[in-house]
């Protein structure tokens, strides 16, 4: 018996209905102000910068400030900057900080900290690259001003320092800043809403929040990143549970307050449950993504790329991720997000083939012999295991030697930024996926780059892909910009940069005594209460 078939077994008998059904942790019950959350997956490392982990992101933005912060409506607007200048050529930006803001230490935040930690954003984020390369200046004016003097003119600057996509603009004290952007922080201090329990931190159970009282939000509505993050709990637990009946035990049980990443096989059960709300957790959705290293082989040969292509059935990745639900999925021929005004098709219909036999024939013609293909798959998240099983078969299916190598996604997040060849510690492929919202133009999607050694991990290079990332970056209206996404999109399906998997919504569940949440690209932790 599978697990999708075991889990509806399960559900039907009632034995996730309380939490005596299946053993999980005991969880103390605590009081109003103590909100419980179970993420999409565990907290193994916490460094915002030195990975593109969603749900290092997700802890960063409770923990972390950043400069601007982008809204529903893909608006960046001003968070910790009071007010921004641009000289008339275009070339100075002078910026100046809120006053009275402090790091968790009682330090004050100074531009000082904000020129160190935007050096060490700017050397591992695609945009951060992009302005460092016309730079000719970066450096504070005065305790709150600071100034960025370009060669050439970068008119989406305000948006590079507000965008929601990893790695975002995280602000951290200037002796914590200065740490290698490609090593690890060990230390967790921010000016954020809620400040890091570093003493609770037990990775793969446990990772603690605590309101920080010192915290002063804008004044304005709170929406996405953007606005007053007013903290309404004192503390906020993040309870690991990466098996799905557990979780939905303990949200029915009242043990745990809300679950981001309900699996869509369980949420009849959790709808059917008085107490509980479900809803749809973005409505921008998420992308699946086949990822593969262009540095090592097989993959480093495009037509073995293409046969992958050809091969993959993108319905089969989709109904292992939410079951038989067909609102909740839709085949993707490109990498954008679909519904949103930029939206193409165009050069897509390689992904449309689904095609043993035509990859099969590519295969022979790239000359590949049977080297193994290291695939890292985290069984502890049921989307990425769910598309690992497929892609084994897929794989087989035409004639590929598939070595599997299942482990955890704090694991896969250490291992795909390796570059050593597969048999020396590497990896040929891993899945993952890409939040609508990051993927509806190039300037947030930092998966479609691909410059080579600085682009997202599998390290695609694709001149003719950049060109037209460039094209859209220069475009003066929006027929230009329609023009540069569709000829990036067919250049980006060509040379199969990634896989799309599909594009597909998920829910998230929550306890009707919680009030105040609400759907986007990442769990909007302020503003949520809790009766």
């Amino acid at each position: 018996m599978d697990r999708r078939t075991f889990l509806k077994s399960a559900t039907g008998a009632g034995l996730v209905a309380a939490s005596g059904g299946l053993a999980m942790p005991a969880l103390a019950q605590g009081a109003t102000k103590t909100l419980r959350f179970v993420p999409q997956a565990n907290l193994a490392n916490f460094d915002p910068i030195w990975g593109t982990q969603y749900v290092v992101r997700n802890a960063a933005l409770l923990v972390w400030d950043t400069l601007y912060g982008v809204n529903s409506k893909f608006e960046p607007k001003r968070q910790m900057v009071e007010t921004e200048e641009v000289s008339a050529d275009g070339l100075t930006w002078t910026f100046k900080l809120r006053s009275g803001l402090k790091f968790h230490d009682g330090a004050p935040v100074t531009s000082k900290d904000v020129v160190a930690s935007l050096v060490r954003w700017s050397a591992r984020d695609p945009m951060g690259l992009m302005i460092r390369a016309i730079q000719v200046e970066l450096t504070p004016v005065d305790d709150l001003t600071w100034k960025w003097v370009l060669k050439a003119p970068f008119p989406k600057m305000i948006f590079a320092l507000a965008k929601n996509n990893a790695p975002c603009t995280f602000i951290m004290p200037e002796r914590i800043a200065k740490t290698d952007p490609f090593q690890q922080i060990t230390e967790y201090v921010g000016s954020g809403p809620f400040k890091f329990a570093r003493a609770e931190w037990v990775p793969g159970a446990k990772a603690v929040f605590e309101k920080f009282a010192d915290y002063k939000p804008r004044d304005e509505p709170a929406d996405w990143m953007a606005g007053g993050k007013k903290v309404m709990v004192d503390r906020l637990e993040w309870v690991i549970m990466p098996d799905p009946a557990t979780a939905a035990a303990a949200l029915q049980s009242g043990e745990v307050d809300w679950w981001e990443t309900p699996l869509a096989d369980l949420v009849p059960v959790l709808k059917g449950n008085k107490d509980i709300n479900v809803d749809i957790g973005d409505p921008l959705g998420n992308i699946g993504a086949f990822r593969m290293n262009h540095m090592h082989p097989p993959f480093n040969n495009v037509k073995v790329r293409q046969a992958v292509a050809t091969a993959l059935n993108q319905e089969d990745y989709m109904r292992a991720i939410v079951g038989d639900d067909d609102k909740l999925w839709k085949a993707l021929p490109g990498f954008f997000t679909p519904g949103t005004p930029l939206y193409t098709e165009e050069g897509g219909d390689m992904f449309k083939k689904k095609s043993v036999a035509d990859a099969k024939k590519l295969l022979a013609e790239a000359g590949y012999k049977g080297e193994p293909v290291t695939c890292v798959v985290a069984q502890d998240m049921a989307a990425t295991k769910s598309m690992g099983d497929v892609t084994a078969e897929l794989l087989k299916s035409i004639g590929m030697n598939v070595d599997f190598v299942a482990t955890d996604w704090g694991t896969v997040g250490s291992r795909r930024a390796q570059k050593t060849p597969p048999g020396q510690g590497g990896w040929s492929m891993f899945h993952t996926w890409h939040a609508g919202a990051d993927c509806v133009n190039p300037a947030s999607y930092t998966a479609i780059r691909a410059n080579g050694e600085k682009a997202w991990f599998g390290w695609p290079d694709v001149p003719g892909v950049e060109e037209q990332v460039t094209a859209w970056f220069n475009a003066k209206d929006t027929a230009a910009e329609k023009e540069a996404m569709g000829k990036l999109n067919k250049a980006a399906v060509e040379n199969v940069v990634y896989v799309p998997t599909g594009f597909y919504l998920g829910y998230q569940a929550w306890r009707k005594s919680v009030s105040g949440v609400t759907s986007g690209p990442f769990p909007v932790l302020w503003g949520v209460s809790k009766a």
